[in-house]
This record gives structure tokens, C-alpha cells and sequence, in this order.
């Protein structure tokens, strides 16, 4: 199963470069999509041997995304493994994710972190339970942590998927546009490492962009 790992990034000089050559040592290709950071983030995971793409200027989450999507649909792997850049994940997981896949037919493999969510703000506790019972009931499966963006993609899934979203509410469109394919959703338990990252969503502005993607599916249902 060849896999890779995509980490999309924004002024996270201080902790890419221990990232990509952590992967790197695993054997797998990091890609960084290096969201048009102000520092040294794209730099120094080029010096750590990660395939680079930058954007101009800030487009958020959801574009970095794509932009790491569109580079794995055309190659020759056959998942991709993403993680945040910030140091939250840890890069010794991946081999959870991968021996989970090979004895699973699941097209995304997502990680529950609410089993153990030691050092999680309460704020963010409640937040993800409310938004995860939301896709779980708009995608008809059980998904605990809907936010966690240490998860495992089937390309053949990527393939499929219609994505739109800019922001960070790609983490639902991902799993809701994998339901509409047909593809089981499955996840597993990981750790997270909550130390000085400082949260970038926007609790007003993220919020209502959740709200109006679970809107235009839920009407989108309806027709």
C-alpha cells in the first residue's frame, strides 16, 4: 500500500521541519502545502526533503487542501495520511492508520481523539461533540471526532469527492461528500499533543460557515 502524507501549513516554521524528517524517516513522501505563510515555514520543509506548494497568500485550510489533492489524485498512491503542522499529531500514528486500512474496506479512516481528549480546551470539547452528533446524523454514521484532521483518504475516494469549502469547514465536507459516494467512514483512536498552539478558527465566523455547509446539504437532500 504506498501512501503519503500531507500536511498543509501556515507560519509553522518552528515545527515543520522535525515533522517532515520525522515522516521522512518512516519512509513515506511528505507533501506541504505551505498556505501563504510570512516566515520560514516553506523554506524549512524543503530543507527537510517535503514536496513544497505554495500559495501566494492566505487561502485557508480547505484550499490547502485541495491544492495537496489535486498533486495525489495524479500520482500513483493509494491513500493519503493528513496531518496538521503544528506538532498536535504524531507522526509514529501513521502505522495505525495504514494497518487499519489494510484489514479494513473503509474509504477514510478518521481519528478519535474524544476517547482521551487530556488537555483539550473545554470550549473545543463541547464544540466537536455538538458538531460531530450534526455529521454523524447528516452522513447516517457514527463518527466521534468529525473535526480531527489526522485521517487516512483512500485516492479512490479523493477521486470522488466535490469539494468547494476554503476554511476549516473542509473537515465536514470531506466526510459528508465521502457518505454521498458510498464510502464507509470508520475511525480509530489517537493522541494529541496540546501544548502552546494557538487555535486559528474563528469561533464566529467558522461556526457559521459549518452551519451553512450542513444547510445546503440537508436541503440538497431534500429536493
Amino acid at each position: 500500500m504506498k501512501v503519503c502524507v500531507l500536511v498543509p501549513a501556515y507560519n509553522e516554521e518552528a515545527t515543520i521541519a522535525p515533522l517532515v524528517r520525522e515522516i521522512r524517516s518512516s519512509g513515506f513522501d511528505v507533501i506541504v502545502v505551505d498556505d501563504g505563510s510570512t516566515d520560514n515555514t516553506a523554506s524549512k520543509a524543503k530543507e527537510s526533503q517535503a514536496l513544497v506548494f505554495s500559495h501566494p497568500r492566505n487561502l485557508g485550510k480547505g484550499q490547502a487542501l485541495r491544492t495537496g489533492f489535486k498533486y495525489i489524485r495524479g500520482g500513483d498512491y493509494d491513500a493519503v495520511v493528513i496531518m496538521d503542522a503544528d506538532g498536535q499529531h504524531l507522526a509514529s500514528e501513521i502505522s495505525k492508520f495504514i494497518s487499519h486500512a489494510k484489514k479494513s474496506k473503509a474509504g477514510i479512516i478518521i481519528g478519535n481523539r474524544m476517547q482521551a481528549p487530556v488537555g483539550m480546551p473545554l470550549v473545543r470539547r463541547i464544540t466537536n461533540r455538538l458538531t460531530s452528533y450534526v455529521i454523524s446524523k447528516v452522513t447516517s454514521t457514527s463518527i466521534p471526532d468529525s473535526q480531527c484532521g489526522f485521517r487516512l483518504i483512500r485516492t479512490e475516494v479523493l477521486k470522488k469527492l466535490n469539494l468547494s469549502a476554503m476554511k476549516y469547514e473542509i473537515e465536514s465536507e470531506i466526510l459528508i461528500e465521502a457518505a454521498k459516494n458510498n464510502f464507509n467512514i470508520e475511525s480509530i483512536p489517537v493522541k494529541t499533543i496540546y501544548a502552546d498552539q494557538k487555535s486559528r478558527i474563528n469561533p464566529v465566523v467558522d461556526t457559521i460557515r459549518f452551519w451553512s455547509l450542513i444547510g445546503r446539504n440537508v436541503f440538497r437532500k431534500k429536493q
